[in-house]
Formats: C-alpha cells, sequence, structure tokens
C-alpha cells in the first residue's frame, strides 16, 4: 500500500502534468504507472475519464495533500471568490516553514493542510513561522481530526477548517480564523517577497531605490523596508503578492474539476492548454 501512496501522490505534481502537456503526445512513466495500477482495461478511455476516476479513488481512499489543495482552490478561490478578484499561492517558505496553500483578496490568509494521513507533530512550528509572515492562519484537516484540531487551537487566533466525507467544506464543523499582527516580522515578510516586488513598495513609499555595491543591496533593502511601520509594509506587500498568478477566467472554467489546482499554479501557455486539451481527448495510449 505505501508503494501505492508514493506513486499517487507522485501523480498530480506540476511535473507530471507539465511533461504530459509539453511532450505533446502525453508520455509519462507515473501517469502509465498509475493508470495500470488502479484501472481495469483503460484502452478504450480517454485521459480525462481516466484522471477522473483516479481522483473519484483518492476521494474514497487516499485524500492526500493535492486532493485538500485542489478542494481548498475550488470551493473557496472559484466558488466563493474569483480569480479576478483573488490570488492563490502554493509552497510558499514563511521563516522555516512552507505554506500549503494562502489566499490574498482583502485580506490573506495561510491554510495549513493536515489531512487525514498527517500528524500535527510540527503544527507549532508552522503556525508561529506562519505569523510572522501573515496575520491569519487557518488549519484544514479531516472530520476525524476535527476534535484535536479544536482541542490544540483552543484559545487561539487560528482558524480550523474541515473537509467533510462529502468532499464539502463543513459549515458547522468551522472555527474562523482571527486576525492577529503580534508576531508580524519585517524580515519574514520581506523575505517572501520576489526583487521587483520589494523594490516596488521602497520605490512608492520612499521614491527611490538605495544606492549601494552590488553585495550590499539586498541588505540596505531589507533595511529600508524594516524601517516602515509593520502593518503599512504588510499592506502594501499584499498588494505585490495580489498580483502573481494572473490567469484568465475563460482558461481554468476549460480545464476539469481535477486538475485546476493544477493548472492554476502552473499556468500554461496558451498551447500548452491546447495540448492539455488534445491529450484529454485521446484515448489512453493512443
Amino acid at each position: 500500500m505505501t508503494e501505492n501512496n508514493i506513486i499517487l501522490n507522485r501523480f498530480f505534481t506540476q511535473n507530471v502534468f507539465l511533461d504530459l502537456i509539453r511532450s505533446g503526445v502525453g508520455n509519462n512513466t507515473t501517469y502509465a504507472t498509475v493508470i495500470q495500477r488502479f484501472i481495469n482495461d483503460p484502452e478504450d478511455r480517454d485521459n480525462e475519464t481516466l484522471i477522473s476516476e483516479i481522483y473519484r479513488f483518492m476521494s474514497k481512499s487516499y485524500r492526500n495533500e493535492y486532493f485538500y489543495q485542489n478542494t481548498l482552490l475550488n470551493k473557496l478561490l472559484l466558488g466563493k471568490h474569483s480569480v479576478n478578484t483573488t490570488t492563490a499561492l502554493t509552497q510558499i517558505p514563511i521563516s522555516k516553514s512552507k505554506a500549503d496553500f494562502i489566499l490574498i483578496n482583502g485580506k490573506a490568509v495561510v491554510y495549513e493542510i493536515k489531512t487525514e494521513l498527517d500528524s500535527f507533530d510540527r503544527l507549532e512550528t508552522q503556525l508561529r513561522d506562519y505569523y510572522k509572515g501573515f496575520n491569519h492562519v487557518c488549519v484544514v484537516t479531516s472530520e476525524r481530526q476535527y476534535e484535536r484540531a479544536k482541542t490544540l487551537l483552543a484559545n487561539t487566533p487560528v482558524g480550523i477548517y474541515v473537509l467533510t466525507s462529502k468532499n464539502t467544506i463543513s459549515s458547522t464543523l468551522r472555527k474562523e480564523p482571527i486576525e492577529d499582527n503580534s508576531s508580524l516580522d519585517h524580515t519574514t515578510i520581506f523575505k517572501i517577497l520576489h526583487k521587483c516586488e520589494f523594490e516596488h513598495i521602497l520605490l512608492e513609499y520612499y521614491g527611490t531605490l538605495p544606492e549601494t555595491s552590488q553585495v550590499f543591496y539586498y541588505g540596505e533593502c531589507l533595511n529600508q523596508f524594516s524601517k516602515i511601520p509593520i502593518l503599512e509594509a504588510y499592506a502594501m506587500s499584499l498588494k505585490q503578492l495580489k498580483k502573481r498568478n494572473r490567469i484568465e477566467v475563460s482558461e481554468i472554467n476549460q480545464v476539469p474539476y481535477e486538475l485546476k489546482s493544477l493548472f492554476y499554479f502552473v499556468n500554461p501557455t496558451k498551447l500548452e492548454l491546447q495540448n492539455l486539451h488534445e491529450f484529454l481527448n485521446k484515448k489512453y495510449g493512443g
């Protein structure tokens, strides 16, 4: 079973996805292995149907991190908000941790995914790191883990969302995150930003960029950023982060539910989108 779990974890990844749509012929060892291992007689079905069957199997037997992330993107970004007004980020380094999923609209919320397959061992450290970079944090977990999460996070500003057995976000097993600015840290926020993003902030705030040698430039930019009042620096940073991952509504609407998260974070070219449609419509192995 462990071997099956490992191969399933590799199935819905950016590397496999990009390989399938960039090769033009849909050849990928991981993809072929999963199809052959989990589906009987796949040859008479198209790839979109097969991917849907794998995803359905996972929904009942193996809801891994991708399954949770894809549900969050479909239910929150696409279902509750809009790609025009809200930006999602994934795998963002924050201090010594990496955020699974972040949504930014009027505010930013870090979602830490703890599936039924995960432990809570590192949660305290992860939450401490996240609050250095963002002021709203939420743990997303299963119904089975809800009571444990509720006990661990009682009397904290951390929210709790639950992915139900019907693969919806529960409206009753829920605790909304509360804003907490007490741990926001200039250095942590600065390190999340790309060079063009922190330069834009410094230009907007000071009207100029530091004049120094290249070797000292990054440190001087951080020094200047650290002099901006923390809540102002945070708000300006969110404005920059929100500009990432711009995607067309018309394009993501063409992508099957099971692949929307992969598509959103890969943000393929027009040609790659065309390749994706060709691959999905093609018979397996054809």
